[in-house]
């Protein structure tokens, strides 16, 4: 009898534990989630930050939507992309809806040679208090890493685009945050940095890449009352995705950008809208399982993301 009685409480125990700790996470998941964003802990005001907000990539999609969204908190918005008639026609746009500042700066973020002095420039005594790195490249569709047409150019831009410009205006705009004492920088990765992305792999490095100096850089200046948070989306209705309509999973930018923005301050680092937490989750659960499982699920959908596509440039 104390041998069976021994093991019931054994039982028990285990039970209790593994109940404690089911409950743990469902708990955090909620208060990181919803009750964290809701109630606004730690939340940042953006218009006390400063006077202006610099988007790269501000002409489409994210970074289009950041740039709008806010102007509408009242600060001026200093546009970066790299045609000059899309930024003429969204500072049209802005400032006619918002009625604030704009200002815009044609920038080839492919180009690194010649850039950056001139955005440096022309940023120069700007009270910048937000800045949203959005600029980046992807591959035209899935590849595998060697079969990638002109893979030399693509692989080589993708890595200037996405960490070239990250690095270069946070040493830009962060010299006057840090002496301000006060700023927000966000940098904006990708749920390819936290998930297997075969046949993106140098897209998925170079998200990684950001989301790894995000978290280093807000631990440095985060005395300084400098919010630095990495936001990492699925997939947006973008032509970026080249998913034209948008969907539950796939949120149009606006409404991405609105439940993005609420996190500031809250979460150091986020899918920035929930469905998209809920895909990382499950792909994670599954790799705990059979990380084997897990990749072979992604390979599938990559490659026939990759047959249409190459069927597209067939017809």
């Amino acid at each position: 009898m104390s041998t069976v009685y021994a093991m019931d409480t054994v039982g028990i125990l285990c039970t209790v534990v593994v109940g404690f700790w089911i409950l743990k996470f469902l708990l955090g998941v909620i208060y990181k989630n919803f009750l964290a964003t809701a109630l606004r802990i730690n939340a940042v005001n953006l218009r006390e930050t400063g006077k202006w907000a610099v988007v790269t990539g501000a002409t489409d999609g994210i970074g289009k939507a950041y740039a709008e969204a806010l102007a509408k908190k009242k600060l001026n918005v200093v546009l970066i992309s790299r045609t000059q008639s899309k930024l003429e026609d969204v500072a049209t746009s802005i400032t006619q809806k918002f009625n604030v500042e704009t200002k815009i700066i044609a920038a080839d973020f492919t180009n690194v040679a010649e850039i950056y002095h001139n955005i440096d420039k022309q940023l120069h005594g700007l009270d910048i208090g937000v800045l949203i790195n959005n600029v980046g490249m992807s591959y035209p569709y899935p590849e595998y890493f060697l079969e990638l047409k002109n893979k030399d150019e693509i692989y080589d831009n993708i890595i200037k685009c996405n960490i070239f410009s990250v690095t270069n205006m946070c040493k830009i705009v962060l010299p006057g945050m840090a002496e301000r004492k006060r700023g927000v920088i966000v940098n904006i990765s990708s749920t390819a940095a936290l998930i297997p992305s075969p046949l993106l792999s140098i897209y998925a490095a170079s998200k990684s890449f950001v989301e790894k100096f995000s978290e280093d850089l807000s631990t440095e200046y985060s005395r300084q009352n400098i919010t630095v948070q990495c936001v990492l989306p699925g997939y947006v209705a973008t032509n970026m995705s080249k998913i034209k309509s948008a969907t539950w999973m796939a949120p149009a930018p606006a409404k991405y950008v609105e439940e993005a923005l609420s996190t500031i301050g809250v979460r150091e680092k986020t899918t920035g809208y929930f469905p998209h937490t809920l895909l990382v989750g499950v792909i994670h659960f599954l790799d705990s399982i059979s990380p084997r499982l897990s990749r072979w699920i992604i390979v599938r959908t990559m490659t026939n993301i990759r047959s249409r596509a190459l069927r597209r440039q067939i017809h």
